[in-house]
């Protein structure tokens, strides 16, 4: 059986909780700058001291609420240096936080506060406090819920603790151990009921330490190393890298709210990036447009210089002639350097990968790429490319004190310090298998020198209806759509959902049909996405629907599966798995629904009816006959060509 492992990693220093290390770096590196905040303009430098004197404050707050050890917090609010706080406060006090994407949908976030059962919420938007106050009869343990973006912001949590001695939360901090829990993490995901994962004190420091370690020849050096974090921290891949950084003292700063990534980042200047694919890619993009409008020579020697980059780094052997023609483009690379401010020793690439031409381009260019590859159960990266040891296409080998292998499927299996506890409520259990092996669920394969490859995860199997080779029009613009592919990855157009036993011919009309076409609507707009519904059956040879999506969810749903920033409305209502997760909420809805009344095809579209386009009432009622109307060669292609008894 193939397997890959690392060596143990040396716990140094030796913490027995994550708010043991806000203490730590006070006493050793009291002056150190931690974290940089922006204001008025300017970078504000918080050192460790500092931030310890904050942290104590808050965390008194929360004693003073009544959060007691091993009680839930839920965390939902934007990264940013408050958020940081809060979460520190929270494991300074033996608390478990419960970090919530700020894009959480109502109804996922209603499913979090159910299975976790928090003591207590601070969250930023009226939105998730409006969803916290609807459930708040049946949240029996929640005691107080704080708005940060209230004109008090975090006066309101720690002014009650004012007058707590110190000493309350040092007793909670002595106290904690590695086995106690230190975060419940659900999965960034729209499926509402995703469980979530407990991850540990212990977790997190074998986490931080290994990473570390694998990356320590590259966090050497004269000056403070220091990124900026505009991963999101609710995400377990943002959650641990923060723990990273403050154990390894890389100065984290946090940009202004709704600010360009790519100008903060050049303001900044950070020595170690932590970067979501989309991000190189949008930096490459934007140079070679500059490159195109300055001219075809320069466009030419763009491209000339990205084939020298790229051939460089795939090159075992650098001749003189090799680094001599790398010089002659030094000055188009310096171009890339300053986009991402001048200062960048390497970067690491989390939350999906980079396709392997554009790693080559950033290695041969002097900025090299080290892909890594993690889950919520193994409180994220459990495999990394080393520096000097760059295996392009690959997500690296396991770092210290993981072991990794696969099983007679191919499928990823995982074991140490960092893979998770179990699950937490409902699901509560379900951790590592035999001998601590945990299977992610993922599979791939391992070459000769234990470098993972992984392949696409594979969805869950579903019965599939039979479907024509013929053209028809995609999910998000009439007349068009990619052509037919393999079942398991055709691509949406008029899209099939299976009713129960669809009637062989014309659905009859029953007086409650127009009832449960509505029922139908109302179900399908409950889930995350969806924002309309228009379905049809009346008259019709079997029932279908217009669907349109929340902008909102789509920059969350695009946030999940590293779509790019550019990818407009109507290639993302076009996507494949966006269109198998409709799929899904409409063969669940239809489970409820008669069979005359099962929507059968549905075709996503890429913009929201609105009162501009006349589509919609101010009311907010859907104007039907004008839908039907502006959308009638889309529901025509719904019917074009299919018989009663076909699904597509």
């Amino acid at each position: 059986m193939p397997q890959s492992r690392s060596t143990p990693v040396s716990r140094a220093p030796q913490l027995s909780g994550l708010g043991e290390l806000v203490y730590h770096n006070a006493h050793e590196a009291p002056q150190a700058p931690l974290f940089s905040r922006k204001a008025d303009g300017q970078w504000h430098h918080v050192n460790a001291t500092e931030f310890l004197r904050d942290v104590t404050a808050v965390a008194k707050g929360l004693i003073a609420a009544g959060v007691g050890a091993g009680d839930r917090v839920v965390l939902g609010c934007a990264t940013g240096y408050e958020w940081t706080l809060v979460n520190f406060a929270i494991w300074a006090v033996r608390g478990v936080v419960v970090p919530v994407h700020p894009a959480c949908s109502r109804r996922r976030l209603h499913h979090i506060l159910r299975d976790c059962r928090p003591a207590a919420a601070v969250v930023e938007s009226d939105r998730h406090a409006a969803a916290i106050a609807e459930i708040q009869h049946e949240l029996l343990d929640l005691g107080r819920t704080w708005r940060l973006a209230d004109d008090s912001g975090l006066e309101a949590v720690t002014k009650p603790g004012a007058y707590i001695d110190g000493s309350a939360v040092r007793l909670r901090r002595d106290e904690t151990t590695r086995a106690d829990p230190a975060a419940i993490s659900y999965p960034v995901t729209t499926a509402p009921d995703a469980p979530g994962s407990v991850l540990t004190h212990g977790n997190f420091l074998a986490g931080a330490e290994s990473l570390i370690q694998r990356l320590s020849p590259l966090l050497a050096g004269g000056e403070q190393a220091s990124t900026l974090m505009h991963l999101p921290l609710a995400d377990v891949f943002g959650h641990s890298a923060l723990v990273g950084c403050v154990m390894a003292r890389v100065r984290v700063g946090f940009c202004e709210r709704g600010a360009q990534v790519r100008r903060e980042v050049r303001m900044f200047r950070p020595t170690v990036l932590l970067a979501l694919p989309r991000l190189l890619e949008q930096v490459y993009a934007v140079e070679k447009a500059k490159a195109k409008e300055s001219g075809w020579d320069n466009l030419n020697a763009f491209n000339a210089a990205t084939e020298l980059a790229v051939d460089f780094d795939k090159s075992g052997r650098r001749g003189a002639w090799r680094r001599v023609s790398r010089v002659m483009y030094e000055w188009m690379y310096s171009r890339i350097k300053e986009a991402l401010g001048g200062r960048v020793r390497f970067i690491v690439v989390g939350g999906g990968q980079l396709p392997a031409r554009l790693t080559h381009f950033y290695g041969g260019a002097g900025l090299p790429v080290l892909q890594g590859f993690g889950t919520v159960q193994t409180t994220g990266a459990f495999v990394l490319n080393a520096p000097g040891e760059v295996r392009v296409g690959t997500v690296g080998r396991p770092v210290p004190g993981v072991e990794v292998r696969l099983s007679r499927e191919a499928e990823v299996l995982v074991r140490g310090a960092t893979v998770f506890a179990g699950h937490h409520g409902r699901a509560a259990g379900a951790g590592p298998g035999r001998d601590g092996w945990l299977a992610t669920g993922v599979f791939g394969r391992l070459d000769s020198e234990g470098y993972l490859v992984v392949d696409e995860r594979p969805s869950r199997p579903r019965p599939r209806p039979e479907v024509d080779a013929g053209p028809g029009p995609g999910a998000g613009e009439a007349g068009r759509g990619p052509a037919p592919a393999p079942a398991a990855a055709q691509a949406p157009g008029p899209q099939p959902a299976a009713p129960a036993a669809p009637p062989a011919g014309p659905a009859p009309v029953e007086g409650g049909i127009d009832a449960a076409c509505a029922g139908l609507e109302t179900r399908l707009g409950e889930h995350p996405l969806i924002s309309q519904v228009l379905v049809m059956a009346q008259g019709r040879p079997y029932a279908t629907a217009l669907i349109t999506l929340k902008r909102d969810q789509l920059e969350y749903w695009r946030l999940v599966n590293s779509r790019p920033l550019s990818t407009p409305l109507t290639e993302i209502a076009a996507d494949p798995q966006l269109g198998w997760e409709i799929q899904r909420a409409v063969e669940q809805a239809n489970a409820a629904a008669p069979a005359e009344a099962a929507v059968r095809a549905f075709h996503i579209l890429g913009e929201e009816f609105s009162p501009r386009s006349g589509l919609l009432l101010p009311s907010g009622r859907l104007r039907r006959d004008a839908i039907l109307r502006a959308f009638a060669e889309e529901i025509e292609a719904l019917y074009q060509g299919r018989g009663a008894g076909q699904q597509r």
